[in-house]
């Protein structure tokens, strides 16, 4: 499985049903949405500030994350920012590979 933090604002009417249904409502919206996907919730926490929520998902695959980001987005009443997350371990094998590269003007 793959690991993101999806950053979501509540827009419009979604703000409305935020206050309508309150924000437990939305921590399950969120496990039945990874679920349909063959996913899970890690964590999901209301803030203060520029992002409403953030939201640490497990999905099988970037696909996966795009399908989801998609939907919600299509609704209107949410934006999304999803990031990849990896992990120290995966950052270490990451430091392991060699890719040939040219930097620019050189």
């Amino acid at each position: 499985m793959a690991k993101y933090l999806i950053q979501a604002n509540y827009v419009g009417e979604g703000i409305k049903g935020l206050l309508k249904a309150g924000g437990s409502s939305r921590r399950k919206a969120v496990d039945e949405l990874m679920a349909s996907v063959g996913g899970k919730t890690e964590s999901f926490y209301f803030a203060f500030g520029d992002t409403d929520a953030f939201v640490i998902v497990d999905v099988p695959d970037n696909v996966t994350a795009a399908a989801v980001a998609l939907t919600v987005g299509a609704s209107g009443l949410v934006n999304l920012k999803t990031t990849v997350l990896m992990t120290p371990e995966e950052v270490d094998q990451a430091t392991k590979k060699s890719p040939a590269y040219r930097a620019p003007g050189a």
